[in-house]
């Protein structure tokens, strides 16, 4: 067997003292209080406060409630190490112990898990900083889940007001058997465009539908036609989801609304398809409230959500090979380009790489006892990210720890 590389061997070095327990404790306690996006004040605070005592300058309330630390140590590239803080409007399920202690929010994405991953990066790298040299920032960014937290950071000045990054990196947890280390070069997360939709009725009495425009009937139709859009205007080589999310009508059986309100959530993963689907929503939605004899024109709204993130190849390549020598050749894989999308590539100011990769999290039993043969009848079997019943594994802690370690020594000096 070869001797490891400098960087596995200073891993291993630098994170043998991790202290388990503390992380699992950290974590518990991030699980029970989760916050939404721009809520973040409790988890944004615990963050600050371990970054502090790990020796970093420590940044708050940047983009409202973010977290940027900031360790120099000497000459060398500067390394972002980035991780969400937000949890979503879903009410727990798991029935944990440590389950969620606010009614109707859960991190039920893992974004607590990110956290804990990130404190136990930055104290084991403040720890063996005679080891490295260079500067490391740990970013802590709110509301992930709405879409606006990097955009928040940027506004307020995250690019000006600290080190330059020579590499931003990141990951995610996701479901499958704990113990991977999913890494894709290139296209490794789609775009997302959030569509708001009001068709105009004519309202009145239940009893007398021929007096009014009925826009739930109208949105049902809208709702139906749209099915369509993907898999008859989208070639079957290409990408793209679209969801109707909400559908927003009415107040009260006996009367007839005078308005509809639907919320649609589109993914892709090429521009030319973008631009494609919104323009056969936008016809859709045109044609049925025509038809329907709508007294004003509907309402279509794009709001831009995220844009695709394309891992550079060259560092996902490095990063990749630094965890198969750590975990095991076997623990990497390349799943594709996924329909999941991020905001964490806009932290990357232009010009500079940055890469993504996944951290496995489902419990060895729980995967066991899921349906199914082949891999992704079972990832289709277990709770996955936004499910109430999503719950990691704890014994992921520690290397999801060294996952971020090693990506960020493999940049840093020795």
């Amino acid at each position: 067997m070869s001797e490891p590389t400098a960087v596995v061997r200073l891993t291993r070095d630098i994170t043998v003292g991790l202290k388990s327990d503390d992380l699992a404790d950290f974590y518990r306690d991030l699980h029970r209080h989760p916050e939404l996006s721009f809520q973040e004040h409790r988890t944004a605070a615990k963050l600050a406060g371990r970054l502090r005592a790990a020796g970093f300058e420590v940044t708050e309330g940047v983009g409202r409630t973010g977290v940027v630390g900031v360790l120099a140590n000497g000459d060398g590239p500067v390394v972002w190490l980035r991780g969400d803080m937000d949890a979503l409007p879903v009410r727990e399920a798991t029935g944990l112990d440590h389950a969620s202690r606010v009614d109707g929010v859960m991190h039920a994405c893992g974004h607590d898990l990110h956290v804990t991953w990130l404190v136990g990066a930055a104290e084991a790298l403040a720890a063996g900083r005679e080891s490295w040299s260079g500067t490391l920032v740990v970013i802590g960014q709110p509301a992930e889940e709405s879409g606006g937290g990097a955009a928040a950071m940027i506004a307020d000045g995250v690019h000006e007001r600290f080190p330059r990054p020579d590499v931003l990196l990141g990951q995610h947890a996701s479901p499958g058997l704990a113990g991977f280390y999913p890494h894709t070069p290139g296209l490794i997360l789609s775009a997302s465009d959030d569509i708001d939709v009001v068709v105009h009725g004519r309202g009145g009495h239940g009893s007398r539908p021929e007096t009014t425009v009925d826009p739930v009937v109208t949105g049902a139709y809208i709702v139906t036609r749209l099915q369509t859009v993907v898999s008859r205007e989208v070639a079957a080589a290409e990408s793209a989801v679209l969801t109707v999310g909400q559908f927003h009508a009415g107040t009260k059986a006996n009367i007839i609304p005078a308005e509809a309100r639907l919320a649609l959530n589109l993914r892709t993963q090429d521009t030319h398809v973008r631009e494609r689907i919104l323009a056969a929503v936008r016809r859709t939605v045109a044609g049925e409230c025509e038809a329907a004899g709508c007294p004003v024109p509907p309402e279509v709204t794009v709001r831009r959500g995220y844009p695709n993130t394309v891992n550079d190849a060259a560092l996902d390549a490095e990063i990749a090979a630094v965890h198969r020598e750590l975990f095991g050749a076997h623990t990497v894989l390349d799943f594709g380009p996924a329909m999941g999308s991020e905001d964490f590539s806009l932290l990357a100011p232009e010009g500079v790489p940055y890469d993504y990769w996944y951290v496995t999290t489902t419990s060895a039993d729980v995967w066991d006892a899921a349906p199914g043969e082949r891999l992704m009848d079972k990832l289709d079997n277990v709770p996955s990210n936004h499910s109430p019943l999503f719950s990691p594994d704890l014994s992921v802690l520690a290397p999801g720890t060294r996952t971020l370690v090693s990506a960020a020594l493999s940049r840093l000096s020795g």
